[in-house]
Protein backbone atom coordinates (compact mmCIF):
# COMPACT_ATOMS: atom_id res chain seq x y z
CA UNK A 1 0.00 0.00 0.00
CA UNK A 2 1.37 3.39 -0.99
CA UNK A 3 1.81 5.71 2.02
CA UNK A 4 2.67 8.88 0.09
CA UNK A 5 -0.17 10.13 -2.17
CA UNK A 6 0.38 10.11 -5.91
CA UNK A 7 0.12 13.91 -6.09
CA UNK A 8 3.04 14.19 -3.68
CA UNK A 9 5.11 11.46 -5.33
CA UNK A 10 5.12 13.18 -8.72
CA UNK A 11 5.11 16.79 -7.53
CA UNK A 12 7.01 18.89 -10.13
CA UNK A 13 10.45 20.18 -9.16
CA UNK A 14 10.72 22.95 -11.77
CA UNK A 15 8.65 25.06 -14.17
CA UNK A 16 9.38 22.69 -17.06
CA UNK A 17 7.52 19.87 -15.27
CA UNK A 18 4.81 22.16 -13.89
CA UNK A 19 1.41 21.93 -15.63
CA UNK A 20 -0.91 24.92 -16.08
CA UNK A 21 -0.74 28.58 -14.99
CA UNK A 22 1.30 29.55 -18.04
CA UNK A 23 0.38 33.21 -17.40
CA UNK A 24 2.63 32.98 -14.33
CA UNK A 25 5.22 30.36 -15.24
CA UNK A 26 5.59 30.80 -19.01
CA UNK A 27 8.61 32.30 -20.70
CA UNK A 28 7.42 35.84 -19.99
CA UNK A 29 5.55 34.98 -16.79
CA UNK A 30 6.30 37.06 -13.67
CA UNK A 31 7.38 34.10 -11.52
CA UNK A 32 9.95 32.98 -14.06
CA UNK A 33 11.21 36.56 -14.38
CA UNK A 34 11.56 36.88 -10.61
CA UNK A 35 13.67 33.73 -10.38
CA UNK A 36 15.86 34.83 -13.29
CA UNK A 37 16.73 38.02 -11.42
CA UNK A 38 16.97 36.32 -8.04
CA UNK A 39 14.69 38.88 -6.41
CA UNK A 40 11.16 37.97 -5.49
CA UNK A 41 8.53 39.79 -3.39
CA UNK A 42 6.22 38.23 -0.86
CA UNK A 43 3.34 36.62 -2.72
CA UNK A 44 -0.22 35.48 -2.15
CA UNK A 45 -1.49 32.78 -4.49
CA UNK A 46 -5.27 32.93 -4.82
CA UNK A 47 -7.06 30.12 -6.59
CA UNK A 48 -9.21 26.99 -6.28
CA UNK A 49 -7.90 23.74 -4.76
CA UNK A 50 -5.50 21.53 -6.67
CA UNK A 51 -4.15 24.05 -9.19
CA UNK A 52 -0.53 24.26 -8.02
CA UNK A 53 -0.26 26.83 -5.20
CA UNK A 54 1.89 24.62 -2.95
CA UNK A 55 3.97 23.30 -5.83
CA UNK A 56 4.81 26.80 -7.06
CA UNK A 57 5.92 27.81 -3.55
CA UNK A 58 8.22 24.78 -3.36
CA UNK A 59 9.69 25.42 -6.82
CA UNK A 60 10.47 29.00 -5.77
CA UNK A 61 12.09 27.73 -2.57
CA UNK A 62 14.24 25.24 -4.49
CA UNK A 63 15.42 27.90 -6.91
CA UNK A 64 16.23 30.49 -4.24
CA UNK A 65 18.03 27.90 -2.10
CA UNK A 66 16.90 29.39 1.20
CA UNK A 67 15.31 27.54 4.14
CA UNK A 68 11.72 26.54 3.36
CA UNK A 69 9.11 26.26 6.11
CA UNK A 70 5.54 25.19 5.44
CA UNK A 71 2.72 25.93 7.88
CA UNK A 72 -1.02 25.48 7.69
CA UNK A 73 -3.00 28.39 9.11
CA UNK A 74 -5.56 25.85 10.33
CA UNK A 75 -3.19 24.50 12.99
CA UNK A 76 -0.43 27.13 13.28
CA UNK A 77 -0.50 30.21 15.48
CA UNK A 78 1.46 33.28 16.55
CA UNK A 79 3.96 31.17 18.46
CA UNK A 80 4.93 29.36 15.24
CA UNK A 81 5.42 32.67 13.44
CA UNK A 82 7.60 34.01 16.24
CA UNK A 83 9.76 30.89 16.14
CA UNK A 84 10.35 31.39 12.42
CA UNK A 85 11.27 35.04 13.06
CA UNK A 86 13.79 33.92 15.69
CA UNK A 87 15.19 31.30 13.32
CA UNK A 88 15.61 33.94 10.60
CA UNK A 89 17.80 35.96 12.94
CA UNK A 90 20.18 32.98 13.10
CA UNK A 91 19.81 31.40 9.65
CA UNK A 92 19.08 34.42 7.48
CA UNK A 93 16.08 34.84 5.21
CA UNK A 94 13.43 32.10 5.39
CA UNK A 95 10.71 31.29 2.88
CA UNK A 96 7.49 30.76 4.81
CA UNK A 97 4.73 29.05 2.86
CA UNK A 98 1.50 29.63 4.76
CA UNK A 99 -1.33 27.50 3.42
CA UNK A 100 -4.92 28.64 4.03
CA UNK A 101 -3.64 32.09 5.01
CA UNK A 102 -7.23 33.34 5.21
CA UNK A 103 -7.64 31.19 8.33
CA UNK A 104 -5.24 33.44 10.25
CA UNK A 105 -7.09 36.09 12.27
CA UNK A 106 -6.04 39.77 12.38
CA UNK A 107 -3.58 39.43 15.26
CA UNK A 108 -1.99 36.35 13.70
CA UNK A 109 -1.58 38.14 10.38
CA UNK A 110 -0.18 41.19 12.16
CA UNK A 111 2.54 38.98 13.65
CA UNK A 112 3.88 38.44 10.13
CA UNK A 113 4.19 42.13 9.26
CA UNK A 114 7.54 42.86 10.90
CA UNK A 115 9.29 39.88 9.33
CA UNK A 116 7.83 40.52 5.89
CA UNK A 117 8.64 44.23 5.97
CA UNK A 118 12.23 43.69 7.13
CA UNK A 119 12.77 40.99 4.51
CA UNK A 120 13.63 38.31 7.07
CA UNK A 121 10.58 36.37 5.90
CA UNK A 122 9.72 35.78 2.28
CA UNK A 123 6.03 35.03 2.66
CA UNK A 124 4.11 32.96 0.16
CA UNK A 125 0.51 32.62 1.23
CA UNK A 126 -2.07 30.37 -0.40
CA UNK A 127 -5.80 30.92 -0.23
CA UNK A 128 -8.98 29.78 -1.93
CA UNK A 129 -10.76 32.92 -0.67
CA UNK A 130 -10.65 36.46 -2.02
CA UNK A 131 -7.65 38.05 -0.25
CA UNK A 132 -9.32 41.46 -0.47
CA UNK A 133 -11.75 40.25 2.19
CA UNK A 134 -9.62 37.76 4.11
CA UNK A 135 -6.13 39.31 4.37
CA UNK A 136 -5.36 42.45 6.37
CA UNK A 137 -4.74 45.52 4.24
CA UNK A 138 -1.37 46.10 5.89
CA UNK A 139 -0.17 42.61 4.97
CA UNK A 140 -1.88 42.66 1.57
CA UNK A 141 -0.06 45.88 0.63
CA UNK A 142 3.27 44.15 1.23
CA UNK A 143 2.45 41.19 -1.02
CA UNK A 144 1.93 40.65 -4.73
CA UNK A 145 -1.32 38.79 -5.40
CA UNK A 146 -1.39 36.28 -8.26
CA UNK A 147 -4.58 34.53 -9.37
CA UNK A 148 -4.36 30.84 -10.27
CA UNK A 149 -6.97 29.38 -12.60
CA UNK A 150 -8.75 26.03 -12.82
CA UNK A 151 -6.71 23.58 -14.86
CA UNK A 152 -8.01 23.24 -18.40
CA UNK A 153 -8.78 20.03 -20.26
CA UNK A 154 -5.36 19.84 -21.93
CA UNK A 155 -3.62 20.56 -18.62
CA UNK A 156 -5.45 17.75 -16.86
CA UNK A 157 -4.76 15.31 -19.66
CA UNK A 158 -1.06 16.23 -19.61
CA UNK A 159 -0.95 15.77 -15.84
CA UNK A 160 -2.54 12.31 -16.09
CA UNK A 161 -0.05 11.27 -18.78
CA UNK A 162 2.85 12.56 -16.67
CA UNK A 163 1.68 10.42 -13.77
CA UNK A 164 1.61 7.31 -15.95
CA UNK A 165 5.16 8.02 -17.14
CA UNK A 166 6.75 9.04 -13.82
CA UNK A 167 5.12 7.05 -11.03
CA UNK A 168 6.58 3.63 -10.22
CA UNK A 169 3.40 2.31 -8.64
CA UNK A 170 1.28 3.11 -11.71
CA UNK A 171 3.95 1.52 -13.90
CA UNK A 172 3.98 -1.58 -11.71
CA UNK A 173 0.18 -1.86 -12.08
CA UNK A 174 0.58 -1.43 -15.88
CA UNK A 175 -1.87 1.45 -15.73
CA UNK A 176 -3.29 2.91 -18.92
CA UNK A 177 -6.05 5.41 -19.68
CA UNK A 178 -8.43 4.41 -22.47
CA UNK A 179 -10.99 7.20 -21.86
CA UNK A 180 -10.31 10.62 -20.34
CA UNK A 181 -13.78 12.17 -20.34
CA UNK A 182 -15.10 11.07 -16.92
CA UNK A 183 -11.69 11.39 -15.29
CA UNK A 184 -11.44 15.02 -16.36
CA UNK A 185 -15.09 15.79 -15.70
CA UNK A 186 -15.04 14.45 -12.14
CA UNK A 187 -11.81 16.26 -11.32
CA UNK A 188 -13.54 19.62 -11.83
CA UNK A 189 -10.32 21.41 -12.78
CA UNK A 190 -8.56 20.11 -9.63
CA UNK A 191 -5.29 18.35 -10.48
CA UNK A 192 -4.97 16.75 -7.06
CA UNK A 193 -8.44 15.26 -7.35
CA UNK A 194 -7.61 13.87 -10.81
CA UNK A 195 -4.49 12.12 -9.48
CA UNK A 196 -6.40 10.82 -6.45
CA UNK A 197 -9.02 9.24 -8.73
CA UNK A 198 -6.30 7.57 -10.81
CA UNK A 199 -4.63 6.22 -7.70
CA UNK A 200 -7.88 4.94 -6.18
CA UNK A 201 -8.66 2.96 -9.33
CA UNK A 202 -5.12 1.58 -9.57
CA UNK A 203 -5.20 0.48 -5.93
CA UNK A 204 -8.51 -1.38 -6.30
CA UNK A 205 -7.94 -3.00 -9.68
CA UNK A 206 -5.66 -5.95 -10.55
CA UNK A 207 -2.93 -5.39 -13.12
CA UNK A 208 -3.15 -4.42 -15.89
CA UNK A 209 -5.27 -1.41 -14.89
CA UNK A 210 -7.30 0.24 -17.65
CA UNK A 211 -8.90 3.52 -16.56
CA UNK A 212 -12.10 4.21 -18.48
CA UNK A 213 -15.28 6.24 -17.96
CA UNK A 214 -17.20 3.37 -16.39
CA UNK A 215 -14.57 2.70 -13.72
CA UNK A 216 -14.32 6.38 -12.84
CA UNK A 217 -18.09 6.65 -12.44
CA UNK A 218 -18.21 3.48 -10.41
CA UNK A 219 -15.65 4.64 -7.88
CA UNK A 220 -17.15 8.15 -7.72
CA UNK A 221 -20.91 7.78 -7.62
CA UNK A 222 -21.70 11.46 -8.23
CA UNK A 223 -19.73 14.49 -9.21
CA UNK A 224 -19.31 17.04 -6.44
CA UNK A 225 -20.00 20.53 -7.70
CA UNK A 226 -17.44 23.15 -6.65
CA UNK A 227 -19.50 25.52 -4.55
CA UNK A 228 -18.34 26.89 -1.20
CA UNK A 229 -21.35 28.25 0.63
CA UNK A 230 -19.12 30.38 2.86
CA UNK A 231 -16.58 31.44 0.25
CA UNK A 232 -16.22 33.59 -2.83
CA UNK A 233 -17.87 31.05 -5.16
CA UNK A 234 -21.05 31.54 -3.13
CA UNK A 235 -21.06 35.24 -4.05
CA UNK A 236 -19.98 34.62 -7.66
CA UNK A 237 -22.82 32.19 -8.38
CA UNK A 238 -25.58 34.11 -6.63
CA UNK A 239 -24.41 37.24 -8.50
CA UNK A 240 -24.59 35.40 -11.82
CA UNK A 241 -28.05 34.06 -10.89
CA UNK A 242 -29.43 37.52 -10.11
CA UNK A 243 -27.88 39.12 -13.19
CA UNK A 244 -29.22 36.36 -15.44
CA UNK A 245 -32.79 37.02 -14.25
CA UNK A 246 -32.25 40.77 -14.52
CA UNK A 247 -30.97 40.22 -18.05
CA UNK A 248 -34.07 38.16 -18.96
CA UNK A 249 -32.16 34.90 -19.61
CA UNK A 250 -34.20 32.02 -18.10
CA UNK A 251 -31.72 29.37 -19.24
CA UNK A 252 -28.76 30.95 -17.48
CA UNK A 253 -30.93 31.62 -14.42
CA UNK A 254 -31.90 27.95 -14.14
CA UNK A 255 -28.28 26.87 -14.69
CA UNK A 256 -26.97 28.98 -11.79
CA UNK A 257 -29.96 27.94 -9.68
CA UNK A 258 -29.00 24.31 -10.30
CA UNK A 259 -25.38 25.09 -9.35
CA UNK A 260 -26.55 26.42 -6.00
CA UNK A 261 -28.96 23.56 -5.36
CA UNK A 262 -26.36 20.92 -6.22
CA UNK A 263 -23.83 22.70 -3.99
CA UNK A 264 -26.21 22.57 -1.02
CA UNK A 265 -27.16 26.25 -0.87
CA UNK A 266 -29.94 27.17 1.54
CA UNK A 267 -33.20 27.27 -0.45
CA UNK A 268 -34.62 30.11 1.65
CA UNK A 269 -31.56 32.24 0.87
CA UNK A 270 -32.20 31.78 -2.87
CA UNK A 271 -35.90 32.60 -2.47
CA UNK A 272 -35.17 35.74 -0.44
CA UNK A 273 -32.86 37.01 -3.17
CA UNK A 274 -35.64 36.50 -5.71
CA UNK A 275 -38.02 38.54 -3.54
CA UNK A 276 -35.52 41.40 -3.63
CA UNK A 277 -35.08 41.12 -7.40
CA UNK A 278 -38.85 41.08 -7.96
CA UNK A 279 -39.09 44.56 -6.47
CA UNK A 280 -35.71 46.00 -7.45
CA UNK A 281 -35.60 44.92 -11.09
CA UNK A 282 -39.24 44.26 -12.04
CA UNK A 283 -41.25 46.50 -9.75
CA UNK A 284 -44.44 47.98 -11.16
CA UNK A 285 -43.70 46.74 -14.65
CA UNK A 286 -45.26 43.56 -13.28
CA UNK A 287 -46.38 43.86 -9.63
CA UNK A 288 -47.37 40.16 -9.63
CA UNK A 289 -43.66 39.29 -9.68
CA UNK A 290 -43.32 40.36 -6.03
CA UNK A 291 -46.39 38.30 -5.12
CA UNK A 292 -44.91 35.32 -6.96
CA UNK A 293 -41.50 35.63 -5.29
CA UNK A 294 -42.98 36.13 -1.82
CA UNK A 295 -45.20 33.08 -2.24
CA UNK A 296 -42.14 31.14 -3.44
CA UNK A 297 -40.34 31.97 -0.19
CA UNK A 298 -43.36 30.83 1.83
CA UNK A 299 -43.76 27.68 -0.25
CA UNK A 300 -40.08 26.73 0.08
CA UNK A 301 -40.27 27.25 3.85
CA UNK A 302 -43.34 25.01 3.96
CA UNK A 303 -42.31 22.31 1.49
CA UNK A 304 -38.54 22.17 1.94
CA UNK A 305 -36.16 20.34 -0.36
CA UNK A 306 -35.81 18.50 -2.69
CA UNK A 307 -39.31 19.39 -3.95
CA UNK A 308 -38.63 23.06 -3.29
CA UNK A 309 -36.27 23.05 -6.29
CA UNK A 310 -39.32 22.93 -8.60
CA UNK A 311 -40.87 25.98 -6.96
CA UNK A 312 -37.57 27.86 -7.15
CA UNK A 313 -37.20 26.97 -10.82
CA UNK A 314 -40.74 28.12 -11.65
CA UNK A 315 -40.17 31.45 -9.94
CA UNK A 316 -36.71 32.01 -11.45
CA UNK A 317 -38.08 31.44 -14.95
CA UNK A 318 -41.07 33.69 -14.29
CA UNK A 319 -38.85 36.52 -13.04
CA UNK A 320 -36.40 36.14 -15.92
CA UNK A 321 -39.23 36.31 -18.47
CA UNK A 322 -41.02 39.22 -16.77
CA UNK A 323 -40.93 42.83 -18.07
CA UNK A 324 -38.37 44.88 -16.13
CA UNK A 325 -38.33 48.26 -14.41
CA UNK A 326 -36.03 49.59 -11.71
CA UNK A 327 -37.95 52.86 -11.36
CA UNK A 328 -39.06 52.15 -7.77
CA UNK A 329 -35.52 51.19 -6.77
CA UNK A 330 -34.09 54.38 -8.26
CA UNK A 331 -36.88 56.48 -6.76
CA UNK A 332 -36.15 55.51 -3.15
CA UNK A 333 -32.41 55.89 -3.64
CA UNK A 334 -32.88 59.31 -5.22
CA UNK A 335 -35.08 60.38 -2.32
CA UNK A 336 -32.60 59.08 0.27
CA UNK A 337 -29.77 60.90 -1.48
CA UNK A 338 -31.65 64.22 -1.34
CA UNK A 339 -32.61 63.73 2.32
CA UNK A 340 -28.96 63.16 3.23
CA UNK A 341 -28.11 66.47 1.58
CA UNK A 342 -31.02 68.59 2.86
CA UNK A 343 -31.76 66.95 6.21
CA UNK A 344 -35.25 66.47 7.62
CA UNK A 345 -37.26 69.31 6.10
CA UNK A 346 -40.45 70.49 7.75
CA UNK A 347 -43.65 68.83 6.63
CA UNK A 348 -45.95 71.45 4.99
CA UNK A 349 -48.64 72.67 7.38
CA UNK A 350 -51.50 71.68 5.09
CA UNK A 351 -50.39 68.00 5.29
CA UNK A 352 -50.27 67.86 9.09
CA UNK A 353 -53.07 66.41 11.18
CA UNK A 354 -54.80 68.79 13.60
CA UNK A 355 -56.22 66.70 16.45
CA UNK A 356 -56.20 69.64 18.89
CA UNK A 357 -57.60 73.17 18.92
CA UNK A 358 -54.12 74.68 19.24
CA UNK A 359 -52.93 72.85 16.13
CA UNK A 360 -55.88 74.15 14.14
CA UNK A 361 -55.12 77.67 15.32
CA UNK A 362 -51.54 77.16 14.05
CA UNK A 363 -52.97 76.29 10.59
CA UNK A 364 -52.24 72.58 10.81
CA UNK A 365 -54.26 70.94 8.04
CA UNK A 366 -55.39 74.24 6.57
CA UNK A 367 -56.04 74.22 2.80
CA UNK A 368 -55.66 70.44 2.59
CA UNK A 369 -57.70 69.04 -0.31
CA UNK A 370 -59.10 65.51 -0.04
CA UNK A 371 -58.18 63.76 -3.30
CA UNK A 372 -61.29 61.56 -3.42
CA UNK A 373 -63.47 64.65 -3.50
CA UNK A 374 -62.09 65.57 -6.91
CA UNK A 375 -62.50 64.20 -10.41
CA UNK A 376 -60.40 61.11 -10.99
CA UNK A 377 -59.34 61.13 -7.33
CA UNK A 378 -56.58 63.56 -8.24
CA UNK A 379 -55.88 66.97 -6.77
CA UNK A 380 -53.32 69.56 -7.89
CA UNK A 381 -51.71 70.01 -4.48
CA UNK A 382 -48.04 70.30 -3.50
CA UNK A 383 -47.04 67.53 -1.13
CA UNK A 384 -43.28 68.14 -0.86
CA UNK A 385 -41.61 70.66 1.48
CA UNK A 386 -41.34 74.14 -0.04
CA UNK A 387 -37.55 74.10 -0.48
CA UNK A 388 -37.65 70.98 -2.68
CA UNK A 389 -40.92 71.75 -4.43
CA UNK A 390 -41.20 69.97 -7.77
CA UNK A 391 -38.41 67.45 -7.02
CA UNK A 392 -38.68 64.27 -9.10
CA UNK A 393 -37.59 60.90 -7.74
CA UNK A 394 -39.74 58.52 -9.73
CA UNK A 395 -39.51 58.26 -13.51
CA UNK A 396 -41.22 55.30 -15.21
CA UNK A 397 -39.07 55.91 -18.28
CA UNK A 398 -39.98 54.04 -21.44
CA UNK A 399 -41.33 50.87 -19.87
CA UNK A 400 -44.59 50.33 -21.74
CA UNK A 401 -46.18 48.12 -19.06
CA UNK A 402 -45.49 50.58 -16.29
CA UNK A 403 -46.51 53.49 -18.48
CA UNK A 404 -49.79 51.76 -19.23
CA UNK A 405 -50.55 51.30 -15.54
CA UNK A 406 -49.63 54.89 -14.77
CA UNK A 407 -51.18 56.50 -17.84
CA UNK A 408 -53.74 58.58 -16.00
CA UNK A 409 -51.35 59.92 -13.39
CA UNK A 410 -48.66 60.60 -15.99
CA UNK A 411 -51.10 62.96 -17.73
CA UNK A 412 -51.71 64.82 -14.50
CA UNK A 413 -47.99 64.88 -13.60
CA UNK A 414 -47.13 66.34 -16.99
CA UNK A 415 -49.16 69.44 -16.12
CA UNK A 416 -47.52 69.66 -12.72
CA UNK A 417 -43.94 68.45 -13.24
CA UNK A 418 -43.47 68.71 -16.97
CA UNK A 419 -43.07 64.97 -17.68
Amino acid sequence: MQQVPLAERIRPKNFEEFVGQSHLTGENGPLRKYLETGTIPSIIFWGPPGVGKTTLARIIGENLQIPFVQLSAISAGVADVRKILNDSNEQGRILLFLDEIHRFNKSQQDALLGGVESGKILLIGATTENPSFEVNNALLSRCQVYVLKDLELDDLKKMADQALQKDEFLKEKQTEISEYEALIQFSGGDGRKLLNIMEMIAMHEPAPVIIDNQKVKKILQSRQVVYDKAGEEHYNVISAFIKSMRGSDPNAAVYYLARMIEGGENAEFIARRMVILASEDIGNANPTALVMATNTLTAVQTIGMPEGRIILSQCAIYLACSPKSNASYLAIDNALSLIRKTGALSVPLHLRNAPSKLMKELDYGKSYQYAHAYEGNFVDLEFLPETIKGAKFYDPGNNSRENEMRDFLRKRWKEKYGY
